[in-house]
């Protein structure tokens, strides 16, 4: 009877990954977007940006270790921390386009802001799929590919060989 044990996961491909990094990484990033917008009623855009870019990479994140790209569990420590340089990049982009609108809008509507603020974290977000998938969890699936393979049993084939024994005489006595 075989033992239900954890096998490491098969890494998606590039489209199913890209695919899943935009239905966690897009719903976390859309919530986010309404999350700045009413913090940035009481503190700072800058400071609320910051702090749900914080929160919401940590989430991602892992969302991304469990089911984007097929690390099978939760992010490692060493792949938060090369999350955080991504999200760090997209947080400069974010913030870079909403300083843009407001020097070229005087008074732009929320409506705009949240086109803006979504468009600048899409274009940052491909960017940090790509980070991701090649640099922070890259050794993730090269690990589980490896360990699939030795986790696959190996069967010995026990096999017997005769000989048959050779005859005593060539060439029969005449």
């Amino acid at each position: 009877m075989e033992t239900a044990q954890r096998q490491p996961q098969a890494a998606p491909g590039a489209v199913a990954a890209f695919a899943r990094f935009a239905l966690c990484g897009g719903g976390v990033g859309v919530a986010s977007s309404f999350a700045v917008a009413a913090l940035s009623g009481w503190i700072p855009w800058a400071l609320a940006n910051a702090l749900i870019t914080v929160a919401s990479t940590l989430l991602a994140t892992d969302l991304h270790a469990r089911f984007t790209f097929g690390a099978g569990g939760h992010a490692t420590w060493r792949q938060h921390l090369q999350s955080a340089g991504s999200a760090a990049a997209a947080y400069a982009v974010t913030c870079g386009a909403m300083l843009v609108l407001h020097l070229l809008v005087a008074a732009p509507g929320a409506a705009m802001e949240q086109v803006v603020y979504l468009s600048a974290s899409a274009l940052a977000g491909v960017a940090r799929f790509v980070v991701l998938r090649l640099v922070v969890f890259a050794r993730t699936r090269a690990q589980a590919a490896q360990t699939a393979q030795t986790a696959l049993p190996t069967r010995t084939v026990a096999t017997t060989v005769t000989r048959a024994a050779a005859p005593t005489e060539l060439c029969p006595a005449a």
